[in-house]
Order: C-alpha cells, then sequence, then structure tokens
C-alpha cells in the first residue's frame, strides 16, 4: 500500500504581557476568531494549539464567544494543548527554577480550562539550549518542536527530517520534532494545491509525517492574509482539502509519538530559527552573512550550506543590546532574591517581567517597541517597591555582569541607578507611584536592514501583498516603502542615550549637530569609567581624564548625586589648566509615554527648539500628570529635539520616539562648579 503522510499542524498564539487592548481586539477580530471559526466546523480535522497562559486569560475574560469555541473543540478532541512558560518567556534566559514554576503555572491553567495535561511544549523563539532538557523533565514534558534548521546546523540532512527524535542531557530524555521550514513558508502563503504538494513531499517511509507549527498571527494579522485566508476562503477550503486527501493523516504530536519510534537521537547546537541568528548579529556582520549566502546561491545553500553557514545566538541580543542586557540582568537580580522577599505577588511581577518581547529585535518590533519595555520595567519596578518597601538605600552591585558596579539609590518614591562603566551616568530613574522609568531610552544604532533604506533598494511603492498566480509574499520579502523623515533619522549615536552625560565642545554645536550627533567632543568623559564612593546620603563619581587639542591636556571631573524626598541634587566640578574656548554640555535624556503630551517650558517638543539664558527647565509629562525640573545655579542655553530611530516590524518601517534629548550648554571656564537639582512634582 501506498505510504501516507501523517500531517502534524499546530498553531502558536501571543502576544506581549500588558499589549494595548485596542491590538488584542484586532488579533482577535482578524486572527484567533476566523481561524476557530473555521476549524470548528471541521472538528474531525485534528490540530495543536500553544496559547500564552496571559492571552488566554484575556480571550477568557473579553472575548467569551471565541473561549467557548475553543473549549467546544477541546471537548471534542480537536485540539491537542501544548504547554510553555506562562507569560512567554525564552527559557533559556531564565533562571532554572523559574523555568520550572512558569512552565508548571501554564500547565495547571490548561488543565484548569481544558481539562488536559500538556506533554508537548511550545519553545519560545525556538531557542534551544540543552540545559532546558532536565527542567522539561521536572515539569513533566515529554516532547518539544524546534525547526529542522537546528537539526541541519548538527549535520542532519533534510531528507531525513519527517518523524521525531530522542535528545538528552545528564540522562534526561525527551523527544524533539522537525518543524518543516518548507511548510513554514508554504502555509497559509501558497495555494492550496501546492501546499497539499508541500505536505506530500514528505513520504519517504510509512510513518513520515509533515511537521508545522508556527505564529496564528500568519493567519489574518500579518499584512494581506486575512483577505487571503478568509475572504478568499484558503483556510477553510485547506482543511476540507486535507479531510478529503486519502493520502493525508491529521494527528496530534502526542499521538504520533505513540503510535511510531523516533528516528535516532540527535544533539542539537544553542541555536533558534535562521533569521533570528541573523537578527542577533551586529549590523555589519548581518550583512557580511547575507552577503556569503547570497554568493553561495540559494540552490548550495539549501542542499548544504544550511549545516554550515550559520548567524549568531539568541544571547548575542544581550551583547547586541545594552538596554537589553540591563533588563534582562535586573531581572536575574530580582530572581536570585525571591527567597529572602518571600513574596507570592512579587513572584507573580518577576514572571511578568521574563516575558521575552522586549529583549530582542528583528522583523518584529521588540526592544524598539518604547511601550514593550514601559511593561517591562513596569514589573521591574513593582518587584523592587515590594523589595525595599519605603526604604532609603544606596545600594552597589555587579548584577549587569560587565565587570562594573552599579550604584542603585531607593527612596520611598524613587529609584536611581548609576553606571560607573559610562561616566557615572543615570540609567534608570523609575517612579514607584507610576511604576515607570524616565530613563528607558534606547540609542540609536546601525541596522542591517538600514541598508536597503540607504542604498534606496526599497524606495518603491510597498508591495500590498497582492495575491499572486502562486499564493501572497511572507513578511520577510515584502518591499516597504521609505520616505524622507525615515532617511532623516537615520542617525547612529557613539555613545549610550543615558543622562548626565558629560561632554567638553566648543562654540560650533547647534541643534542640527546635536541632533545628527555629530557636534566635537574634544573630552574623554562620556563613554569612559568613573570610579566611586560613597559618603552618607551622596554617590560621588570621579574621572582623572584629558581634553584633546590634539594631544591630551589633564582635566578632572567629579560628580556628585544626593538623594531627596523629591528627586536628586546633584554637582558637577570640572577642573583643568588648560586655556581654550570651550562649551561644557550637560545631556539629559528621558523618556515618556506619548510624546504629544509632553512640553518643555510650555511648549511643544515636536521639532525642538534652543532656548538661551535659562536656569530652569521644566518637562510637563501630560500623560503621568507629573513635572520633571531639572535646575541649575548658573545661566545655561538648551537645546532640545525628540530623538527618533528606525526600526522595521511586520507592518514596514517604523520611526519610534525614544526620548526627549536635552543639552544644557555652559560658556567655558576652565574651572566650574556647577550645581543644580533634579525633582518630580504632580502637574
Amino acid at each position: 500500500m501506498e505510504n501516507k503522510t501523517t500531517l502534524l499542524f499546530g498553531i502558536h498564539m501571543h502576544q506581549p504581557v500588558d499589549n494595548f487592548k485596542e491590538v488584542i481586539t484586532h488579533a482577535v477580530d482578524v486572527c484567533y476568531s476566523p481561524f476557530f471559526e473555521v476549524v470548528s466546523r471541521y472538528p474531525e480535522f485534528k490540530f495543536s494549539v500553544h496559547c500564552s497562559g496571559w492571552l488566554m486569560q484575556q480571550i477568557q475574560n473579553d472575548h467569551p464567544r471565541l473561549f467557548k469555541t475553543i473549549v467546544e473543540l477541546s471537548k471534542k478532541g480537536s485540539i491537542e494543548f501544548f504547554g510553555a512558560g506562562y507569560y512567554e518567556p525564552i527559557l533559556s534566559v531564565i533562571p532554572s527554577r523559574d523555568r520550572v514554576a512558569q512552565i508548571n503555572k501554564l500547565s495547571h491553567d490548561i488543565e484548569d480550562k481544558f481539562d488536559q495535561k500538556p506533554k508537548g511544549l511550545w519553545l519560545t523563539e525556538r531557542v534551544w539550549e540543552s540545559s532546558l532538557i532536565p527542567d522539561l523533565c521536572a515539569a513533566n514534558i515529554e516532547y518539544t518542536v524546534i525547526d529542522d534548521y537546528h537539526f541541519q546546523s548538527a549535520g542532519f540532512d533534510e531528507e531525513i527530517l519527517d518523524g521525531y527524535y530522542t535528545t538528552e542531557e545528564s540522562g534526561k530524555s525527551i523527544g524533539i520534532f522537525p518543524i518543516s521550514k518548507k511548510l513554514r513558508y508554504a502555509l497559509p502563503f501558497v495555494t492550496v494545491e501546492s501546499a497539499i504538494e508541500v505536505i506530500k513531499s514528505y513520504k519517504r517511509e510509512s510513518d513520515s509525517a509533515a511537521i508545522i507549527f508556527d505564529d496564528a498571527e500568519k493567519f489574518g494579522m500579518w499584512p494581506g492574509t486575512y483577505s487571503w485566508v478568509y475572504e478568499k476562503g484558503w483556510l477553510e477550503k485547506f482543511i476540507q482539502a486535507l479531510l478529503k486527501d486519502e493520502d493525508i493523516i491529521c494527528e496530534h504530536y502526542g499521538t504520533y509519538m505513540q503510535k511510531h519510534k523516533p528516528r535516532g537521537i540527535a544533539y542539537l547546537p544553542n541555536v533558534s530559527y535562521y533569521e533570528m541568528g541573523e537578527w542577533s548579529l551586529r549590523a555589519d556582520d548581518a550583512l557580511k552573512l547575507e552577503a556569503f549566502k547570497n554568493e553561495m546561491g540559494e540552490e548550495q545553500y539549501n542542499r548544504s550550506g544550511v549545516k554550515f553557514l550559520k548567524g549568531g545566538i539568541w544571547k548575542n541580543f544581550f551583547v547586541k543590546y545594552e538596554e537589553s542586557n540591563r533588563i534582562h540582568k535586573r531581572m536575574l537580580e530580582l530572581s536570585s532574591v525571591r527567597e529572602e522577599v518571600n513574596d507570592k505577588e512579587y513572584d507573580e511581577y518577576l514572571y511578568k517581567l521574563q516575558t521575552n518581547d522586549a529583549l530582542w529585535h528583528g522583523v518584529f518590533g521588540g526592544l524598539y517597541l518604547p511601550n514593550l519595555r514601559d511593561n517591562a520595567y513596569s514589573y521591574l519596578i513593582a518587584c523592587e517597591t515590594v523589595r525595599y518597601g519605603d526604604k532609603t538605600l544606596i545600594i552597589t552591585d555587579e548584577s549587569e555582569m560587565d565587570g562594573y558596579t552599579k550604584v542603585k539609590a531607593t527612596s520611598p518614591k524613587y529609584i536611581f541607578r548609576f553606571d560607573t562603566k559610562v561616566g557615572g551616568q543615570l540609567v534608570e530613574f523609575d517612579s514607584k507611584q507610576e511604576r515607570f522609568n524616565w530613563q528607558n531610552t534606547l540609542t540609536r544604532r546601525k541596522e542591517a536592514y538600514h541598508e536597503k533604506i540607504l542604498n534606496k533598494a526599497s524606495q518603491t511603492e510597498a508591495s500590498k501583498s497582492d495575491v499572486t498566480p502562486d499564493g501572497i509574499d511572507t513578511i520577510h520579502n515584502i518591499a516597504h516603502r521609505v520616505d524622507e523623515e525615515i532617511n532623516d533619522a537615520l542617525v547612529y549615536d557613539w555613545y549610550m542615550k543615558n543622562s548626565f552625560i558629560d561632554h567638553v565642545s566648543d562654540k560650533s554645536i547647534t541643534l542640527e549637530n546635536f541632533r545628527h550627533c555629530s557636534f566635537r567632543e574634544y573630552g574623554d568623559f562620556v563613554n569612559q569609567p568613573f570610579t566611586h564612593t560613597i559618603e552618607a546620603n551622596t554617590i560621588v563619581f570621579e574621572r582623572e581624564g584629558g581634553i584633546y587639542i590634539p594631544q591630551k591636556h589633564p582635566a578632572s571631573l567629579k560628580k556628585s548625586y544626593t538623594q531627596m524626598a523629591s528627586g536628586l541634587k546633584f554637582a558637577i566640578d570640572f577642573r583643568t589648566d588648560f586655556d581654550y574656548f570651550f562649551n561644557y554640555v550637560l545631556e539629559l535624556n528621558f523618556h515618556f509615554a506619548q510624546y504629544d503630551k509632553v512640553k518643555i517650558n510650555g511648549d511643544s517638543i515636536s521639532i525642538g527648539a534652543k532656548k538661551e539664558r535659562i536656569k530652569l527647565i521644566e518637562i510637563e509629562d501630560g500623560y503621568l500628570r507629573k513635572k520633571i525640573t531639572v535646575r541649575v545655579d548658573s545661566q545655561v542655553d538648551i537645546l532640545y529635539y525628540p530623538l527618533k530611530s528606525v526600526s522595521q516590524s511586520e507592518q514596514g518601517y517604523e520611526l519610534t520616539t525614544q526620548c526627549l534629548s536635552i543639552a544644557l550648554v555652559l560658556p567655558y571656564s576652565k574651572n566650574f562648579l556647577l550645581e543644580g537639582s533634579l525633582e518630580v512634582s504632580d502637574v
């Protein structure tokens, strides 16, 4: 009898914790509800579902009709539920006990809601490390799904990736299923007839399986897919074709595993899917990787190059983006004191902080989306509030693991955090009451996809994802419109956009060269280490540095911060014997939730401006109803502008305001003491 192909079909549903309600509603309207409405008409269609715990709770609370449909499909035996971390963490970057706790939390929730005990696990972003295996076993997980690319990276040929394998760590073993890249790129983008042919291509042996487990959002949320999948009926036609085809069996992963032996044993490297490895590289390296791949040619790459030509590992995002590393290392710090705090509410805040979305960036906005970083900091600050209460403390730590000390100052209302690695600068400015970090900025960096903008390769009418003779484009292939504003915003910072950055420049500094980060810099205080001491309630940072014109002329800078109930007092003491016409520039960068509701000294910040000879800067945060006041004891000129970054998303190139950047320009005196305060009050 002719061999049949088993289709193992799964969808993954996830939205970032505390994502905008309108985004969730849109996802339900154009994706989740229509998908389950279609499949509910075919209960004999067997498929698997992973939904992050937070999202399923939103569906149950706010979209009861959809939730009822899912429950009914579960009762009919249509759905096999997969577990994961409840709040969708990257499991390999959270501590072992948190992994087990988060997996168990979701498994118990699935059992309560759907009367199933998940044995399979959706591996978030398919980030694999073998060290996960003992923890998966401890959480009663028997198998997981990862890309065929993982196997090919370990030397496996694509032709034999039509079943499952076993793998182990320290004698603990689980099953691993290779997700087909061919199917990921085919469904739902090619015609039904072509999709069926791709499925049938997995028919090597009597137990061959075509394996697909991918984002549900491809079925309605990705550009052009709602019309294609639902209005033009792709999904319904696809399921009908599957059920009519005598050579295809639709089955659950767990059932297949019970019926069939593994293909063998496999050991896989630390890897995610190919695109993720590409995104985790620095821009220049990502461009080189793309050039090597193009030089090899698609046919040669698919045949053998895939085994050898690889990108980076997921944890490279912590190297590439210091902002991501800071959130992650603060999470590890907070996890390390769980037993000491011993509070269930604290644990929930910690688990929500571990959500993956704000830690990385690729074709999805991720780290570049300020609201996702705001959500992470909201739970970080909630943890710190439980941890410290109303205590006033100054604490040092090495939690970011970069070899440099961080200094944290806590008070009943605020948390200030400083970094000795870069100028004793302010890197965290938290309001406990609002659970908001005004220092949640993002530095402008070169990204590989910027090359397309700079080369004007994409300055064409963006594809509308119209149906082609064989389907529609995936988001990896869609061209995006580029306009002059995006071109103008391609600026790269050579230092981190923190606050209390010390520049030594000259009279040539202007709003324009400040915005473009192209003003002259003569000092070495911006991105170099400072020593620190703590004196009672005051933190003191110092550097013996220099001014370079062209050779080094010795200069020293002493910077101190003193806590007070409403914020900080600061003093900047600069000393040098070198006499030249300089300007000292103190740079501040503050992040806000809604920039259209921010005013500086009563004026909108929309395009930036210069104000001369002032001692008082009042920044009104209309969203939080707070006012940040900066006072100095000398007259200064100020330059300010809304700093914007260019990123890509599934919708196209995005221009996002990341912070309000302010320069306080003090005419040069070779020895000066600038004193002032940073305070917060209600509007």
